[in-house]
C-alpha cells in the first residue's frame, strides 16, 4: 500500500504562483511513478502535463515527495488537484491516489 498526501492548494489570484506537495509513505519504490493530475468542476480527471512552461513537476527522492510548481495561474487553472502513483509489483500494476488538494484562482 501506498499512502499519498498532497498539500499547498489555496486560493489565488490569477497571475499568481502555488507549490503543492505530495508526501508519499508506505509501499514506495523504484517501481513507482508519480505525476499530478487535476478535476475541474464538471470535467474529467486529466493528467497535468507541462503548461507552456507554466507548470513544472519535480520529486524529492529523499523525502518521498513530488511538488508542482504552478506560475501564472488562470482562472481555468481552478480545479482539485490529485497526486497519484503507479507501481508495478510482480507484474501488477496498482494506481494509488491522494485525497486531493482544492486550488481557485480568481480573476
Amino acid at each position: 500500500q501506498v499512502q499519498l498526501v498532497e498539500s499547498g492548494g489555496g486560493s489565488v489570484q490569477a497571475g499568481g504562483s502555488l507549490k503543492l506537495s505530495c508526501a508519499a509513505s508506505g509501499d514506495i519504490s523504484s517501481n513507482c511513478g508519480m505525476g499530478w493530475y487535476r478535476q475541474a468542476p464538471g470535467k474529467e480527471r486529466e493528467l497535468v502535463s507541462p503548461l507552456k512552461g507554466r507548470f513544472t513537476a519535480f520529486q524529492d527522492n529523499d523525502k518521498n515527495t513530488l511538488y508542482l510548481q504552478m506560475n501564472s495561474l488562470k482562472t481555468e487553472d481552478t480545479a482539485v488537484y490529485y497526486c497519484a502513483a503507479e507501481c508495478v509489483t510482480g507484474g501488477v500494476r496498482t494506481k494509488y491516489w491522494g485525497q486531493g488538494t482544492q486550488v481557485t484562482v480568481s480573476s
